[in-house]
């Protein structure tokens, strides 16, 4: 229907702009790993001198792993919260349900700073819980894990994420043909059969949908262990962070950030091959 010269001009625009705006920095990214910095100079001398250090010194393969965990960890919470609220939104909620969606998002309105403080004043020493814990007599001072902890970044990444996770569930659940609901019911199956039978494998693309946008975001995420997390809450983007600003050592930054791209390429990958093989056809 349209020309060889037509499609090549429409295509040539948004081509531009993701090779200026993406892959180049990537190549600029992927570049400077192999650099150094000497006497607070940066060398364009090519080695593999950051990527050693990387994998040799303990405290960046700590934190890498205690990145993941705390993602992985925000990931399982995102599901157990998003999941059921979803299902429950898509087959149960009927006359409340565009009300009950609107609630969800809502949180998506607010900035995330916002909702950081948020969290920060409550769970601080004197914040909101402690000070209800004191009043129920359930502790007697105020309990110090609940702020500047993997707990304490765990509970904020997740409040942030949840809704990340409930809206391609959501989606997955709206789009299963509701014949095959009630086919299953008029086979005999409970409800309880029926939902682990043919429900959770039809949105089984969702929920994998869900469970990247959870990994990834909290895989990257600096603001929530700078605003909660402490020492002991650490995560790699705060390394890398550090690396890029006041320690100067942008080679070494960049050698972390390639290795988190590598991670979250992998998964993008894997989460796609898993959804195409699980798609309601």
């Amino acid at each position: 229907m349209y020309s060889r010269a037509y499609k090549t001009l429409v295509s040539l625009p948004p081509l531009l702009w993701v090779g200026l705006f993406l892959l180049l920095p990537y190549a600029l990214v992927f570049a400077h790993s192999f650099w150094a910095v000497h006497d607070g100079v940066l060398l364009h001398r090519w080695n593999f001198e950051n990527y050693v250090t990387l994998f040799s010194k303990p405290v960046y393969i700590e934190v890498l792993l205690r990145t993941m965990r705390i993602a992985a960890s925000v990931t399982l919470c995102s599901l157990l919260l998003g999941y059921p609220l979803a299902y429950y939104l898509s087959f149960h909620a009927e006359a409340r349900k565009e009300l009950l969606y609107q609630l969800v998002i809502v949180p998506l309105w607010v900035s995330y700073l916002v909702r950081g403080y948020a969290w920060k004043t409550i769970l601080g020493s004197e914040g909101v819980l402690n000070a209800f814990l004191q009043y129920l007599h359930l502790t007697h001072e105020p309990v110090a894990f609940l702020l500047y902890s993997p707990f304490a970044v765990v509970l904020m990444l997740t409040h942030i994420y949840t809704p990340f996770v409930f809206l391609p569930i959501y989606a997955a659940l709206e789009h299963i043909p509701r014949s095959l609901v009630e086919a299953s019911a008029d086979l005999g199956a409970g409800s309880v059969q029926t939902f682990l039978r043919v429900i959770l494998p039809l949105s089984i693309p969702g929920l994998l949908a869900g469970a990247t946008f959870a990994f990834v975001l909290s895989l990257g995420d600096f603001l929530a262990p700078l605003l909660v997390g402490g020492a002991s809450g650490t995560m790699i983007a705060n390394i890398v962070q550090s690396l890029f600003g006041a320690a100067y050592d942008w080679p070494l930054g960049a050698a972390i950030s390639v290795c988190i791209l590598i991670i979250t390429i992998s998964l993008l990958f894997l989460s796609e091959r898993l959804e195409k093989r699980w798609s309601f056809k």
